[in-house]
């Protein structure tokens, strides 16, 4: 006696082929928002709604570690924070991540944050 066997013809190229055909939706960069959430919490704290950055970090569920590397971004220079906002949307990679951001935020002098972001972009 021999049980029958089901043979089932799977074709895999088509499910590749329509999951390429849709692109994501085009995104602003995550610093962009981690800019405002740095605005957002600077002026929270100077409002006296949250009392500093380790209150922040426990409102957010972060470190307070993170949440300082965060804020910093609200302390760049002007310039590299408006070129931050111009930032196109994007539907892959960022162009710019906040990791490459922090040693530029953590330079006091805007003048050398600037040639910094320049070397950067």
């Amino acid at each position: 006696m021999t049980a029958a066997r089901t043979v089932v013809r799977v074709d895999f190229r088509r499910a590749q082929r329509e999951r390429a055909a849709t692109a994501p939706e085009p995104r602003l960069p995550r610093v962009v928002g981690l800019l405002a959430l740095a605005h957002e919490i600077e002026r929270e704290i100077r409002a006296g709604t949250i009392r500093d950055h380790a209150d922040a970090a426990r409102r957010l569920g972060w470190t307070r570690a993170r949440v300082s590397q965060v804020v910093r971004l609200a302390y760049l220079a002007a310039p590299i924070q408006a070129a931050m906002l111009a930032l196109p949307p994007t539907s892959g990679r960022d162009p710019i991540t906040e990791r490459q951001l922090r040693p530029i935020a953590a330079e006091p002098d805007w003048n050398k944050q600037i040639e910094r972001w320049r070397r950067l972009s």
